[in-house]
């Protein structure tokens, strides 16, 4: 990868996401924060910077099509995803990323695919985008947002348990349906700071 592979893949995402000009910055938001916190943990900056790029590369596809393609392409579809088809936009953008942006490195496609959901055990690259998506410049609803920035450039893992804990809190308090895998994610991280009572820093 150099600077001139990523400058003509950036332009394939402004034209896929034309219709979305908020998409595309927010896009452009996630990939720049994510080559920063690539710069923070030691992960390759243009590993990172593409799979921010890329992560949100099915999102304005139809749900109908969604679903459509991850049947025709044989990627598993949960009961959960098949009543929220929205959230199929991360597995189907790793799919997209294969095969329509040429994208052979599988950390890249994966941390692509687990970027909504998170998933237990995360690769760093993985929860780098996963983080990324989360407090990228143009996110300003969350509450506690500025301790979840603060955090993620301390103790990433610390910042995945607390954007985990939140969702499903949200979610909980709205009696909204939660994905298993959020569930999962929140399970693990959470895990890791209640071994022994105590918080276990990067």
């Amino acid at each position: 990868m150099d600077n001139v592979y990523i400058e003509s893949l950036r332009k394939k995402v402004k034209k896929a996401l034309a219709a979305d000009k908020n998409r595309y910055r927010h896009t452009l938001g996630v990939a720049d924060t994510a080559a920063c916190l690539a710069m923070r943990y030691g992960v390759d900056v243009q590993r990172a910077y593409v799979a921010g790029l890329l992560h949100d590369c099915a999102k304005c596809v139809p749900d109908t099509q969604k679903i459509q393609e991850c049947e025709a392409w044989g990627l598993d579809i949960s009961p959960y995803e098949r009543k929220s088809p929205y959230l199929l936009h991360a597995k189907l953008g790793a799919e997209y990323a294969k095969r329509l942006y040429a994208i052979d490195d599988p950390e890249i496609c994966s941390a692509i695919a687990s970027h909504t959901t998170g998933k237990p055990a995360m690769t760093r690259l993985e929860e780098i985008i996963f983080l990324a998506d989360y407090i990228e410049p143009r996110r300003n609803q969350a509450s506690d947002l500025a301790e979840v920035r603060k955090q993620a450039f301390v103790d990433i893992r610390r910042a995945i348990y607390t954007v985990t804990a939140d969702t499903l809190s949200y979610l909980k308090s709205r009696e909204q349906t939660i994905d298993p895998m959020t569930e999962q994610t929140y399970r693990y991280y959470a895990a890791i700071f209640e071994k022994d009572g105590k918080d276990q820093t990067v």
